[in-house]
């Protein structure tokens, strides 16, 4: 296991076409934030930079005997309110630079729900479909062994993210286990029920955006029952606010998967429309409406646009086409630094991801507490209590918007960034 000084961490991602990599993106959201907080420049400098990236090389034995070395991140940026906390993904793109920043805004995202975590956020560099079960099990065991002491319930809950599931945190907690001598459920949050996973964890990331879009349409005083919605990437975050909005009244217009988008101005039947990991093309499937690009559905002319596929997918060559009224951001980082100027200068707002789609950890938080209370909490508590969750950060947030005429994505990072840096002066800096 390599660790990586954190200074001198470099990106290892391709920069995007705004000259701007996903860590040069959090770290200008941090500056804007500690500018309007004041915060000192030694606070800034200390929160610019993780604590810790671990880079793993993971020598797998594929079932046809051959052996493949796969790469592995850890990144860990702030526990200063608690253990670092986030999810693991498996996907192609995976480097060392998206990790760092999805840790940052991981600390963000915590903070901004108050919950007593930091941020962290790890990956593997490979394409999940294609690896067997059996290879991805070998897989994640390995990367279980080569964070050895590195994560555990007090110090780095890993979670579910881009091509894990609740069968992978499933395995890690098993091989974390093995390695302790002991069953400790507490060391990966998003498992299966049967051992000590929370219902409700799966939908939630979804849930928190249908109610933070809720709250913002009402903020801006548009009913439910008239509001039109398009909902970019059908996956599980994308579906289950598309469907929860469904439910409460709105038009859900159009959706889409990696393969294309469906729009039916009369609106579509949410629950008819298998969500891409339920079965992968179902949108483009779908008997009924319009097939266009997904960059189209980007600039339909809606009451609501909800990217909830991958980052970078609103950007400076496309801000200006976006018709819709609001922009609820269901993605990590979909809105890149140029669009983000766009739409201030339209005065359009975006609901940003660390508070919109903050659902999921925060019933990783619930799930958490109930290994530690050793106490199983039912559905109906989960979602009432992550209703309530939201809507109190929501309500923080807009009363410092008020206050203070910021955007929402600054008053999101004042409300975040005040906790930390309350807490890290309150702690004071180790000799």
């Amino acid at each position: 296991m390599t660790t990586t000084p954190p200074e001198t961490t470099e990106s290892t991602n391709s920069e995007s076409n705004e000259d701007h990599s996903p860590v040069e993106m959090a770290v200008d959201q941090l500056e804007r934030a500690a500018e309007l907080l004041d915060v000192d420049q030694g606070m800034f400098e200390r929160l610019k930079h993780p604590t810790t990236v671990y880079r793993v090389s993971l020598p797998v034995e594929r079932d046809d005997g051959q052996t493949e070395v796969f790469t592995g991140y850890r990144a860990q940026h702030d526990d200063v309110r608690g253990p670092y906390k986030g999810g693991i993904r498996y996907a192609p793109g995976v480097t060392e630079d998206e990790c760092i920043a999805l840790s940052m805004w991981m600390t963000w995202k915590c903070a901004v729900m108050d919950l007593p975590f930091g941020g962290a956020k790890g990956g593997i560099v490979v394409d999940p479909d294609e690896l067997t079960e059996k290879e991805r099990e070998r897989l994640t065991r390995r990367f279980a062994e080569s964070l050895q002491g590195a994560i555990g319930p007090t110090k780095d809950i890993p979670a579910p993210d881009m091509g894990t599931d609740e069968q992978t945190m499933a395995w890690l907690m098993d091989a974390c286990s093995m390695q302790e001598g002991e069953t400790i459920p507490g060391v990966v949050t998003g498992k299966p029920t049967a051992i000590g996973g929370c219902p409700g964890r799966e939908e939630a990331p979804g849930r928190g955006v249908a109610i933070i879009a809720r709250e913002a349409a009402a903020y801006y005083d548009m009913p439910m029952d008239e509001l039109s919605v398009a909902v970019q990437g059908y996956g599980s975050v994308g579906a289950n606010a598309a469907r929860l909005l469904d439910s409460w009244g709105a038009n859900i217009v159009a959706v889409s998967d990696v393969n294309g988008a469906i729009y039916d101005p009369s609106g579509l039947q949410t629950m008819d429309i298998p969500t891409y990991d339920e079965q992968p093309g179902a949108v483009t499937a779908y008997d009924g409406g319009e097939i266009m690009p997904n960059a189209e559905l980007l600039e339909l002319d809606v009451d609501v646009l909800i990217p909830a596929a991958v980052g970078n997918v609103l950007t400076r060559e496309n801000a200006a086409d976006v018709s819709a009224s609001l922009i609820v951001e269901g993605a990590n980082g979909p809105t890149t630094t140029g669009a983000a100027e766009i739409f201030d200068q339209r005065n359009l707002p975006v609901i940003p991801d660390i508070l919109a789609n903050a659902g999921g950890v925060t019933v990783s938080y619930f799930e958490w507490l109930q290994h530690i209370n050793r106490r199983s909490w039912p559905l109906e508590r989960v979602r009432e209590t992550l209703e309530d969750e939201m809507v109190d950060a929501w309500e923080q947030v807009a009363r410092e918007r008020d206050e203070r005429e910021l955007t929402w994505r600054d008053a999101t990072y004042v409300v975040a960034l005040s906790r930390v840096a309350e807490a890290k002066d309150l702690r004071g800096l180790w000799p």
